[in-house]
C-alpha cells in the first residue's frame, strides 16, 4: 500500500481498545457465576417485583419503594430489564445479569478516559487513570456482584454528568446546563453516592477546567469560563437536589432499619473508625491483599492505628494544599478521595461493616489523577522518562490484571466468597452467619450448625444467629434447643419478626397451639402486613377448628404475597372444610401452576376432585 494510502489509526482509539479487551480478559468469567446469597435475593433471586419483569405495577413498585432501605428506581428498572431480555427462571441466567454489570463497568472506563481526555488534554495520563480504574482488584466487588449494579450504574450518569459539564462550561448556557441536571437526576435515581458530585464538579473549574483560577499563568482549557460567583451559584440546583435525595436516603435507611444507632457506634468510635478507613483504601489501593466482601466493624481500634492514619492524612493534605497553585491537580485529587468518601465513611453508620470495597469505586479515581499527573511531572527532568512509563506500566497492568483475575474468582459462587473472607479477616460473625444460611439451604444442617454457633462465641448478643441456630437445631428434630434460642433472640430483639413465627410455629409442633396463636398475634401486632405472620396464625386456627378466621388471614396473606404456595394451599384446605370444593380447587390447582411438583397440592387436589366428582355423580 502506497504511504499516502495508509491507514492513520488515532491512538485514542488504540487504547480504548487495550482497555476493552484487558476489562473483558479479567471479567469474563462471570458469565459462568452464580448469584450470591448476600443482598443478591434482595435485589433480583427472591424479589417477586424484579422478577414479574417489565410491568406497569413493577415500574410504579420501582419508584415508589425502599425495599432494600434506598430509593433507587433506575437500579430497579435495570434488574427488572435483565429479567424482560433474560428470562426465567432468575437462577439460571446470572451469568447474564453479570454480565450487564461488565458491560456498564466498560462503558464507564471509556468514558472516564474520553472524559479526562477532553478536560486535561493529557492522552497517556487519562490512559492510565482510565486503565486503574478498569483493572484495580478494589473495584472487583462493584463489577462481579449482581447487586453491586447501582455503583455501576449510577458512575455511569456520574460520568455523563462530567462529559455534559464540559460542554457547558465551554458555552455556559440553559441548553448546555439541563443535560447536566438531567444526568445527574438520573445518576441520583441509581444510585445517591452522586450527592458530592456537584462538589467535585467545583474541583475542576479550579483544575484542569481553569474556570477558577489559583495562578494566574494556569493554562486554562476553557478560555470562555465564568467568574468565581458564578460557578458557584450554578451549583445551587446541583446541591439543593443532592439535599433532597439525601433526605429520601436517609428516610429511606430509616424505614429499612439499616442506620445504626449512636448507641450501638458511638460518635467517637465512628470518627476513629472514619479515619482509619481513609487510610485502609489507600493502603489496599497500594497493597490489594486480603480483601473480602465484609470488614466486620472492630469498635474499637488500636490507638497505633488512629495516630498514624491522622498523620498520614495530614500530610498529603498538608502536601496537597501546598502545592495547589503548581500542581493544583494533586488538591483536587485529594478534595476528590476525602470528599467522595464522606457519604459512606461511616459517621453515618449503615449496617455493621467497618469498610467495604465497593464504596472506593469512584473515590479512587481521584487518588489514580494524583498519581497520573503528578509522577509525570517529578520525573519531567528525567531523560528516559518514557521509557520509563512504559516499562513501569508494561509491569503494573499485568500484575493488576492477574491479582484483580483471582479476586474476581471468589465471587463465583456465595460458599467461595464467604469462606474467603473468613480466610482473610478475623471476628467476621456476620460471614458465619451467612455462610451457615447458605449449608443450611444446601442440606448440610451439620455445617449450618457450626457456622451459626460461631458468631455466638464472637457476639453472644447477636439475635439473628440465635434465630438462624434455632431454625437449624428444627430441622435436626431438636425443637426444645431451637425454642430456647428463638426465646433468647426475642430477648436479645424485641423487633426481629420472623422469630415470632419461627416460635410459633416451634410450639405448635409441641402442641401448644394457644403460645403459638399469641406469638402470631405479637408479630401482626409490630407488623400489620407480615405475610409469615398472617399463614402461621391461619394455620393455627386451622388446628383449633376455625377455619372462617382461618381462611381470612390467608387471604391476607396472599394479597400480600400473590405467590406464596403455602398461603394457597392452606387456604384451599380452609375452604373445603368449609364445603366450597370449587374454590379449594382453584387454589391447589394455582399451587401446581407455580410449584408443579408440590406433592402436598396433587395429593389435595386429587382428593377433592374425587369428591366433587362424587356430588356430580
Amino acid at each position: 500500500m502506497p504511504d499516502n494510502q495508509k491507514l492513520n489509526i488515532r491512538p485514542e482509539f488504540l487504547i480504548c481498545l487495550f482497555l476493552v479487551v484487558a476489562t473483558l480478559a479479567v471479567y469474563f468469567q462471570v458469565r459462568n457465576f452464580a448469584f450470591i446469597d448476600y443482598d443478591d435475593d434482595v435485589y433480583v433471586t427472591q424479589n417477586v417485583h424484579v422478577k414479574a419483569g417489565l410491568t406497569r405495577e413493577s415500574i410504579k413498585w420501582a419508584f415508589t419503594t425502599f425495599h432494600g432501605a434506598n430509593w433507587h428506581p433506575l437500579t430497579w428498572l435495570s434488574h427488572i430489564t435483565d429479567v424482560e431480555l433474560y428470562g426465567l427462571p432468575v437462577s439460571a441466567r446470572a451469568g447474564q445479569h453479570h454480565l450487564t454489570n461488565v458491560i456498564f463497568h466498560i462503558l464507564n472506563t471509556l468514558l472516564l478516559f474520553l472524559v479526562l481526555r477532553r478536560m486535561t488534554g493529557g492522552l497517556w495520563q487519562s490512559a492510565f487513570v482510565a486503565a486503574l480504574f478498569a483493572l484495580h482488584p478494589l473495584h472487583a466487588e462493584s463489577v462481579a456482584q449482581v447487586a453491586e449494579r447501582k455503583d455501576v450504574l449510577s458512575t455511569f450518569f456520574w460520568l455523563l454528568v462530567m462529559g455534559a459539564y464540559i460542554r457547558y462550561a465551554e458555552q455556559p448556557s440553559i441548553k448546555n446546563y439541563l443535560p447536566v441536571i438531567v444526568f445527574f437526576i438520573l445518576g441520583l435515581m441509581a444510585k445517591p453516592m452522586l450527592v458530592t458530585l456537584p462538589c467535585v464538579l467545583l474541583l475542576l473549574d479550579v483544575w484542569p477546567l481553569g474556570r477558577l483560577k489559583i495562578e494566574a499563568n494556569t493554562p486554562p482549557l476553557l478560555r470562555r469560563g465564568g467568574r468565581g460567583v458564578r460557578c458557584f451559584f450554578e451549583k445551587i440546583p446541583l446541591l439543593m437536589l443532592s439535599t433532597a435525595s439525601s433526605v429520601v436516603t436517609f428516610f429511606a435507611q430509616q424505614s429499612g432499619k439499616a442506620v445504626q444507632s449512636l448507641n450501638a457506634y458511638p460518635i467517637d468510635i465512628r470518627i476513629e473508625n472514619a479515619l482509619v478507613s481513609y487510610a485502609s483504601y489507600l493502603w489496599k489501593m497500594i497493597c490489594p491483599s486480603g480483601l473480602a466482601f465484609m470488614y466486620p466493624h472492630p469498635l474499637i481500634l488500636p490507638a497505633w492505628k488512629i495516630i498514624v492514619s491522622c498523620l498520614l492524612l495530614v500530610a498529603i493534605s498538608f502536601l496537597a494544599v501546598k502545592n495547589i497553585k503548581k500542581r493544583p491537580y494533586l488538591c483536587v485529587g485529594w478534595l476528590w478521595y476525602l470528599g467522595t468518601l464522606v457519604p459512606v465513611i461511616g459517621l453515618v453508620q449503615v449496617g455493621s461493616q467497618a469498610m467495604a470495597d465497593r464504596y472506593s469505586y469512584i473515590p479512587l479515581t481521584g487518588i489514580f489523577i494524583m498519581i497520573a499527573y503528578g509522577i509525570p511531572e517529578l520525573l519531567s527532568t528525567y531523560r528516559y522518562k518514557k521509557v520509563f512509563f512504559g516499562a513501569v506500566s508494561a509491569v503494573i497492568f499485568p500484575v493488576l490484571m492477574m491479582i484483580t483475575w483471582i479476586q474476581v474468582q471468589y465471587w463465583r459462587d456465595s460458599v467461595t466468597l464467604f469462606e474467603h473472607a473468613l480466610d482473610v479477616t478475623q471476628g467476621n460473625y456476620i460471614t458465619h452467619n451467612n455462610l451457615g444460611f447458605v449449608f443450611q439451604q444446601r442440606g448440610c444442617i451439620n455445617k449450618a450448625i457450626q457456622h451459626f454457633s460461631e458468631p455466638l462465641k464472637i457476639k453472644p448478643d447477636y439475635a439473628i444467629a440465635h434465630n438462624n441456630l434455632g431454625n437449624a437445631l428444627e430441622e435436626k428434630g431438636k425443637t426444645d434447643e431451637a425454642i430456647r434460642h428463638y426465646r433468647e433472640a426475642l430477648r436479645l430483639d424485641p423487633n426481629l419478626l420472623k422469630v415470632y413465627v419461627n416460635l410459633g410455629l416451634a410450639l405448635e409442633k409441641q402442641g401448644k397451639t394457644d403460645e403459638a396463636v399469641r406469638y402470631y398475634s405479637e408479630a401482626l401486632r409490630l407488623k400489620a402486613n407480615y405475610a409469615d405472620a398472617h399463614i402461621g396464625l391461619g394455620t393455627a386456627l386451622l388446628r383449633k377448628g376455625n377455619f372462617i378466621d382461618g381462611a381470612a388471614h390467608f387471604r391476607k396473606a396472599l394479597e400480600l404475597s400473590p405467590e406464596n404456595t403455602e398461603a394457597h394451599n392452606n387456604l384451599g384446605v380452609a375452604l373445603a372444610w368449609q364445603g366450597k370444593i370449587d374454590e379449594a380447587i382453584s387454589h391447589f390447582q394455582k399451587v401446581l401452576q407455580i410449584k408443579p411438583n408440590d406433592v402436598t397440592a396433587f395429593e389435595n387436589l386429587k382428593k377433592l376432585s374425587a369428591i366433587r366428582s362424587g356430588v356430580q355423580k
